[in-house]
């Protein structure tokens, strides 16, 4: 089987290493255990969070056993990588929520079954610290000269807020974290993203001097867009991986909108299609390249909600904007349906009406009620009043809009009500 680091390489994941030399090595030599941490300060993970859930994918995928660690005990504390101000402090009760939400979401990338991949929650041991011992035993063995010039708190220090006390001992729990997982789970391999490198280089380091044991590295380069915008925000804010919040269809769209220049990188990071694939479909322009953003945003969504939600979503799309063909030759290793079997669209329940209801026009609220989008007119004002109510794909400003032959697409009208309820109407001549 490949290194899966070469793997993670060629897709992409890698920007630091320690060890370079002895981590291909172990990696090559033996199954290993690898770890990364996902704070719970949510209930849902978002898409910023798919690199190093489809890092320990891949680790699954090539052999090794992943570890997914929920800080219940550091999200008490927060991180301070990357922020400039305090993280607001989360209750016992947050957390345990939010644990429960992310357990499903990860389950969708990384088979837990039978001991192939292991959850765990710092809580479990952090909580249970007694402060004294824990100094005596652990703290001695940080410079505090050394972890005030780490990335992770220079942004910090550098604030008009400063760095509380609470969140100068993160970078001390997480290293103890890779070091009870060594101990627990022989767990010599920690990745994360690039603003944790300090926070995983004191683990390694902890270990070496307790234990006297080798440990490893990985991080993560921050995934910006072309036009330099921050992975999976857009101006309505965080794309979710937790269906009630962005809904499939949303999450297919997001990335059937990927940037020209982004499809093929983001292909090798948000999908297992195969690499060899991703290269040679590299110079792709026009309807090819559309096509491909299709394949990208149904594997994502077949990735993050399942394939029946992939097809739907697929599909709620086609009724939108029309099918497209996608060529069997283009990486091929994906399921999206291809050719002419795209446009049948049974998903979306539909009706005819006569044309001559939108000769004359009618509001739209009373169409939005009459097809069961909405359990009476009133339902149906307040839901268009609220921004849920859309035709043909457009928002409606107003609930008493006529909707007229003008609005008629290909002898259709699609409605949609909030995120996941669609209707089309065939239009009888």
């Amino acid at each position: 089987m490949e290194n899966v680091l070469d793997v993670l390489s060629d897709r992409g994941f890698i920007d630091q290493t320690t060890h370079d030399d002895e981590l291909r090595n172990y990696l090559g030599s033996e199954k290993v255990t690898g770890y990364i941490g996902f704070d719970p300060t949510a209930s849902s993970l978002h898409v910023g969070s798919l690199v190093p859930i489809m890092s320990l994918a891949h680790m699954q995928r090539n052999g090794h056993r992943p570890i997914a660690l929920v800080g219940g005990g550091t999200g008490l504390v927060g991180d301070p990588s990357g922020k400039t101000e305090m993280r607001k402090l989360l209750t016992e009760a947050d957390v345990v929520a939010n644990v429960g939400g992310l357990k499903n979401q990860l389950s969708r990338f990384i088979d837990f079954s039978e001991d192939r991949a292991i959850l765990v929650n710092n809580a479990d041991w952090l909580t249970k610290l007694e402060y004294i011992p824990f100094l005596r035993d652990i703290g001695r063995h940080f410079s505090v000269n050394r972890m005030v010039k780490a990335e992770s708190y220079k942004m910090r220090l550098d604030s008009e807020e400063g760095l509380s006390f609470i969140e100068f001992n993160y970078m001390v729990l997480q290293a103890y974290d890779f070091l009870e997982l060594r101990k627990r789970y022989n767990c010599c391999l920690q990745m994360g993203g690039s603003d944790q490198w300090g926070n995983i280089v004191a683990g390694v380091d902890l270990i070496r001097r307790v234990e006297g044991k080798n440990a490893y590295g990985i991080t993560f380069p921050l995934i910006t867009t072309a036009s330099g915008a921050k992975m999976g925000k857009t101006a309505a804010g965080a794309v979710w991986l937790d269906p009630d919040r962005t809904s499939p269809y949303d999450y297919f769209q997001f990335w059937v909108n990927t940037d020209d220049r982004d499809v093929m990188r983001f292909l090798a990071l948000f999908t297992f299609l195969p690499i060899e694939e991703i290269r040679s479909a590299g110079s792709l322009e026009g309807a090819a390249l559309n096509s491909a953003k299709s394949i990208l945003a149904f594997e994502a969504t077949r990735l993050a909600h399942g394939e029946g939600e992939a097809l739907k979503a697929c599909q709620s799309a086609i009724s939108m904007f029309g099918a497209r063909r996608i060529p069997n030759a283009l990486l091929p290793s994906s399921t999206i349906p291809r050719g002419h079997d795209v446009s049948d669209d049974e998903t979306v329940p539909q009706a005819e009406m006569p044309i001559e209801v939108f000769v004359a026009g009618i509001p739209c609220f009373k169409l939005f009620h009459s097809v069961g989008l909405a359990d009476s007119s009133g339902a149906a004002r307040r839901l268009i009043q609220q921004g849920g109510g859309y035709l043909n794909g457009r928002r409606l400003e107003r609930f008493d809009e006529m909707v007229t032959c003008n609005d008629i697409n290909d002898m259709q009208l699609l409605l949609r009500a909030g995120k996941k309820n669609f209707f089309r109407i065939r239009i009888k001549n």
